[in-house]
């Protein structure tokens, strides 16, 4: 049953959920890609409070190598570089791709006609851009029709021409995904801006910060790019388009994986040389180099939770994240636009706990902000509510 409400819709009865983790079926005979919605959920995690949890935790061992690596992967990077919290972006766009054929497939055994799910695509990248703006707006308070920078707007754009491209073959694909790489890096090589030098990849003295003051009339003040580097993200999700054509194939689970771990690791090593030598990965600018080396590590994380998952059949422990993954948009835009007001009134009950504890008293905090929304998701999960856009 399908309640349709507004611009969502809230679907109860996706029966191929198990309700519980001590019913999760084992192996991928249920036809259904577990592992993309643990993986989803496994990146949501960062971002809706798991990061704090983990920060807070390794604070308590005190200041070593080890701390300091895993707090500075769990912040992006100030310009150049790639850390963990650098891949949490370019995996969503590669989860969304991966998504994309999956889906054609199912509206297409359903007798939906092409035209049909153009409008469908079109109508939901318009929402996901004006979802966009909403945050974007609560968030500075004051309105934005366009950023960017913001990751629902750049997979909204994604999305409707991953989608235009969906019918065509992977050799397609694939010259597309590369062609937008390859003459990004070009333009930002040869194409100087008024005071800017051509090549240049300096904060906030770059072709990318010119043209968003040329159209926007601002820039972000972290340097941030966002209307020209909007465009090399759509080669992330093409990427991941091509791995669900491959995922959905006729091909052993041996051979996908392998696959995916050639396709993933030269990704990586490519990414890698090409800042190294040629052009620096800088994820604010969404450099060709740093688009390779992200999407690469993606797929390897993602080959992790495929064989882990759908082709071993080990599933139960990835059920917390699945309770994330399912309801993602609900989580990402409720911690967006309430997060601040919820932990505001949370500090009300336990902010003397908070005082008691002393040196641990962050990390209760934290994990409780995480529990109360993990709560609120196993609430609708339980009831089979699941948002989508």
């Amino acid at each position: 049953m399908n309640f349709r409400f507004s611009i969502f819709d809230f679907r109860l009865a996706d029966d191929s959920l198990p309700r519980d983790p001590c019913h999760m079926p084992q192996g991928p005979s249920d036809g259904r890609l577990m592992s993309l919605d643990v993986f989803r959920g496994f990146i949501m995690f960062w971002i809706v409070g798991g990061a704090a949890v983990v920060v807070k935790g390794f604070e308590l061992i005190g200041d070593n190598p080890v701390t300091k690596l895993i707090a500075e992967q769990l912040k992006h990077s100030d310009w150049q570089g790639c850390t963990f919290e650098d891949l949490i972006w370019p995996s969503f766009m590669l989860i969304v791709g991966i998504s994309l054929p999956f889906a054609f497939a199912k509206r297409v055994k359903l007798g939906q006609s092409y035209s049909t799910m153009f409008f469908h695509a079109a109508k939901r990248s318009v929402i996901l851009f004006l979802l966009g703006s909403l945050r974007e707006s609560v968030s500075e308070h004051q309105p934005y029709l366009i950023e960017l920078s913001s990751a629902l707007q750049p997979i909204a754009i994604a999305y409707f021409v991953s989608f235009l491209l969906l019918r065509k073959s992977v050799k397609v694909q694939a010259i597309v995904a590369g062609s937008i790489l390859l003459g990004y890096w070009l333009i930002l090589a040869f194409v100087p801006a008024p005071g800017i030098e051509a090549g240049s990849l300096i904060k906030d003295s770059n072709l990318v910060t010119a043209i968003d003051v040329m159209i926007l009339g601002r820039s972000h003040p972290d340097g941030w790019g966002t209307v020209l580097c909007t465009i090399p993200t759509i080669s992330t999700t093409l990427f991941g388009v091509m791995a669900g054509e491959l995922l959905r194939s006729g091909r052993t689970s041996k051979n996908k994986m392998t696959i995916f771990g050639i396709a993933g690791t030269c990704g990586v090593l490519i990414g890698l040389g090409l800042h190294y030598f040629l052009l620096p990965s800088i994820m604010k600018l969404w450099t060709s180099s740093y688009g390779i080396l992200s999407a690469g590590w993606a797929c390897l994380m993602f080959l992790f939770f495929y064989w882990v998952v759908d082709v071993r059949g080990f599933r139960k422990w990835g059920f917390g994240f699945m309770v994330i993954g399912v309801n993602a948009i609900a989580i990402y835009m409720g911690v967006s636009l309430f997060g601040s007001n919820i932990s505001g009134m949370l500090k009300i009950f336990i902010g003397g706990t908070v005082r008691l504890l002393g040196a641990v008293g962050p990390l209760f905090e934290a994990l409780c902000i995480f529990l109360v929304r993990f709560s609120i998701l196993f609430w609708m999960y339980r009831r089979k509510i699941f948002i989508k856009v």
